[in-house]
């Protein structure tokens, strides 16, 4: 039987909720260029790099603009989400997470983040989940964006874990095939009719335990 010997974890709607901040930035950014974006447009931006991003948001509002320009509107979006982020606490940990977290370890699995987000020490810093991780390799340590497994090959690395024993913990369509690609067993957090390619899918952390995960993986 495979051995679980590593759990790799998304931040934004895995472990905290930072998924609200990204949204209300990227509205305000798209109502001061005169059109709409809905919660059902945010979608398409999950798991996705800013950039990506940015030029998803561009595309909905059928606004073409030069590089130097998208640079100026991706650090402005930025820069709103981080004064969002500065004032999260330890609040804001999604249920079930931290539990799971500590029972991973408690069970000698090792733990890494595996974000594309460049704020994701921050984020750690102030709800205090730091000293949960055994590896972070977000947004800063990596050159492209899921659904390359590029973060979930460095975290598998950086925990010294042979894909095959590493568990991804997603709840985006493009963090799954990320953890596919990787050669990695997947589950989703989140809808069933999302994330259908995951191995599994439950709707949060707190719906998840070590036990319930190695039956699975088994």
């Amino acid at each position: 039987m495979t051995e679980i010997k590593a759990c790799l974890f998304d931040l934004d709607g895995v472990i905290v909720d930072t998924a609200k901040y990204h949204y209300i930035a990227w509205k305000e950014l798209a109502d001061g260029l005169g059109f709409l974006f809905t919660e059902q447009d945010n979608e398409r931006l999950k798991g996705v790099s800013r950039t990506a991003s940015l030029n998803i948001l561009l595309e909905i509002g059928g606004l073409t603009i030069d590089e130097e320009e998208k640079a100026k509107l991706a650090e402005q979006k930025n820069n709103r989400y981080v004064e969002y982020i500065a004032k999260m606490d330890s609040l804001e940990i999604l249920p079930g997470a931290l539990d799971f977290l500590k029972e991973c370890r408690e069970n000698g699995i090792k733990v890494a983040l595996g974000s594309a987000s460049k704020n994701a020490m921050t984020i750690l810093n102030n709800t205090g989940l730091t000293p949960y991780f055994d590896a972070i390799i977000d947004g800063t340590h990596t050159s492209a964006a899921k659904p390359d497994p590029e973060v979930f090959l460095l975290g598998a690395k950086a925990l010294g874990a042979d894909p095959k024993h590493c568990v991804v913990f997603e709840d985006a369509e493009a963090g799954i095939e990320a953890a596919t690609r990787a050669g990695m067993f997947s589950v989703g957090i989140g809808s069933p009719e999302t994330l259908n390619a995951a191995n599994i899918v439950v709707p949060s952390l707190a719906h998840m335990s070590v036990s319930q995960l190695k039956k699975s993986f088994a």
